[in-house]
């Protein structure tokens, strides 16, 4: 028994105990392991025509025996490669061969420390194993840190073949299910699908019986070998040698929705960092996708080997609801290649991801518009959101995207479709918000806008106005609201005789104001009503819509308020009437001023703090 080169049981019960987040993983390392000993060979078959060029991975159990076997038809390893390669921890042949040779190879492994990860499910494992070009075969064998022993056998054919013994099973874990065909084909469809040589298992079907009737036919178990992995994964192929329904098909199995996605977007891109990605628009949102319980990112592979599930690095948060794969050979993997080693490649992936998916949707806007708009209505909260973080910094990047409803187009609209439709007078942007497109149609301040032929954008969104505020403008528009206390439609003349009204009541306002106490900041007459008799807008910086969406939030402790002004309608008979109290009855103009004023309220869609005492006084005056 020879024992290992470096340190004792301590590191290797850390390697089998600490690195691997899962035990299944095993399997995958050990796959990756062959397809690497084939890749050895496979290099040496282009100058020399004796090697076999049919490659597999064959995988297969021996239950009564507790086990597992994976074996290829590789380069194999010599007496000394063992010693060198399985006696040293942590010793890679793959990474010695890639240096070794000139030529650009995309081998999988690059640590030794992968095919000590069997120990986490095995009792012992033997490696019997024959090198390309040797007449001698030779067996590995180890129960773990204890040491190894190395013998010579005699072996048909060159290759490896590993044979697992598993533990026996515990209460926590059940080792045999890694005997089971179920778990077998799962693991390798999950892992190591697109592993680019046929890994083979005899499996066993349910078939018809030869000769048995028709009407009632019987049925045996037989057993056939199949391949379990697909091999070439379908964003290594050409886009043109891909139909739109393959890659619905692939989205729908690998992301389990039963929905075909919006759209799909290839990426090959070759420079600092190469990869191969395929991405996809769902067709809707996951149900937890505006919770902080959702996980974005996308499924990393290296070299068709799956990496990691969810690489939330890859994605920024505004385009957290693509789903896709990326596959890389640069990428930098820790040792048990389940962490990635450096961030630089990452980045480098990401920061080209997030420019091809921006390009790909600005190209989507233009061309497939019904799609984008499908894309938005179930997305655009979230690049909204993304222009609206950190204080605006990808704004720039992002406001081409948006889109919001228009009134006199009625539907949506970009933000530059908006400012081309302007008329010539026209300097800012006009918006109004409101909970959906119907209250906003129905603000008192959108009447007379309309009447007028402007066109108005309808904010129903929470986040749109705080959008709108860090914009400030577009195209050198501002943004105003028409529910702002100096938004004004009037005309110079317009404005004399709204000037003269006011200095005519200027006695009744200022009792109106005092009425309301410090509810509103101030009253006055308006002409931009129609039909309303008053309407509520405010001054600040602080909107009414503004002040709705931040008390809404959990944990507000103290109620913000916005600075409102109560603006009566100039042209509305109730002006009337409240001259005529005002002059008879200064106690009744006390209440309907309660009244004007919860009534504007009610409209803006904000609550009334005493519902009760507002029902008494309209009982009062009616």
């Amino acid at each position: 028994m020879k024992q290992f080169k470096t340190e004792s049981k301590r590191i290797l019960d850390l390697m089998i105990n600490s690195i691997y987040t899962n035990k299944e993983i095993f399997l995958r390392e050990l796959i990756s392991n062959a397809s690497d000993a084939i890749d050895k060979l496979k290099f040496i078959s282009l100058t020399d025509s004796k090697v076999v060029s049919n490659f597999s991975i064959t995988i297969a159990t021996n239950k009564e025996a507790r086990q597992l076997i994976i074996e290829d038809n590789g380069i194999g390893m010599t007496d000394k490669d063992l010693e060198k390669n399985l006696g040293t921890i942590a010793e890679s042949g793959t990474l010695a061969f890639k240096k070794e040779k000139e030529e650009k190879t995309e081998l999988i492994g690059q640590f030794g420390v992968g095919f000590y990860s069997a120990f986490m499910v095995a009792e012992k494992v033997e490696v019997l194993t024959k090198a390309y070009n040797s007449e001698k075969a030779f067996k590995w064998q180890s129960k773990g840190a204890e040491g190894y022993s190395i013998e010579e056998i005699e072996k048909d054919g060159v290759g490896t073949k590993i044979i697992i013994t598993l533990k026996a099973d515990t209460e926590d874990e059940k080792y045999s299910n890694y005997l089971e065909e179920y778990t077998l084909q799962s693991l390798v469809k999950r892992y190591s699908d697109y592993i680019r040589y046929p890994i083979k298992m005899e499996l066993t079907r349910s078939k018809i019986k030869e000769g048995s009737p028709k009407d009632k036919p019987e049925y045996e178990q037989v057993k056939e070998i199949e391949t379990l992995n697909s091999m070439v994964p379908l964003w290594k192929k050409q886009r043109a040698e891909v139909s739109k329904e393959q890659l619905a098909d692939f989205y729908k199995s690998e992301f389990h929705d039963f929905m075909p996605p919006i759209k799909s977007i290839y990426a090959k891109i070759e420079g600092m960092v190469n990869y191969d990605a395929l991405l996809y628009i769902p067709s809707k949102p996951a149900i937890d996708y505006y919770s902080k319980d959702f996980k974005k990112g996308l499924k990393l592979y290296c070299n068709g080997v799956m990496i990691m599930e969810n690489c939330e690095e890859l994605l920024p948060d505004y385009f957290g609801f693509i789903k896709g794969v990326v596959d890389s050979s640069d990428l930098s993997l820790n040792i048990s290649r389940e962490i990635l080693q450096q961030d630089r490649q990452v980045k480098a992936i990401a920061s080209s991801l997030e420019k091809k998916i921006l390009q790909e949707l600005k190209k989507m806007l233009e061309t497939e518009r019904e799609d984008y708009e499908k894309m938005f209505t179930e997305f655009g909260l979230s690049i909204k959101f993304g222009a609206y973080a950190g204080f605006g910094m990808n704004k720039d990047k992002l406001k081409d995207l948006l889109l919001f409803y228009s009134s006199r187009k009625e539907k949506l609209v970009t933000l530059a479709e908006y400012v081309k439709g302007m008329d010539e007078k026209q300097q800012e942007i006009y918006y109004a918000s409101g909970e959906s497109y119907e209250k906003i149609s129905k603000l008192p301040q959108i009447e007379m806008a309309k009447e007028k032929g402007y066109e108005i954008l309808y904010f129903k969104d929470g986040v749109d106005e705080f959008v709108a505020k860090l914009l400030t403008e577009y195209e050198g528009k501002k943004f105003k609201s028409v529910s702002e206390a100096d938004f004004s439609l009037t005309t110079e003349e317009e404005k004399k005789e709204l000037d003269k009204k006011t200095e005519e009541v200027k006695d009744l306002l200022a009792f109106i104001k005092e009425s309301l106490g410090d509810e509103v900041k101030e009253v006055r007459l308006s002409k931009n009503l129609l039909s309303y008799p008053a309407s509520l807008t405010s001054c600040g910086e602080l909107s009414i819509e503004m002040e709705k969406v931040l008390n809404a939030m959990p944990n507000t402790k103290e109620k913000i308020k916005a600075e409102k002004v109560l603006e009566i309608n100039a042209e509305h008979k109730v002006l009337e009437k409240l001259k005529d109290l005002y002059q008879n009855n200064k106690e009744e103009l006390k209440t309907y001023s309660v009244i004007l004023y919860n009534s504007a309220r009610l409209i803006e869609g904000l609550e009334i703090e005493d519902v009760s005492d507002f029902v008494k006084k309209i009982a009062e005056v009616l």
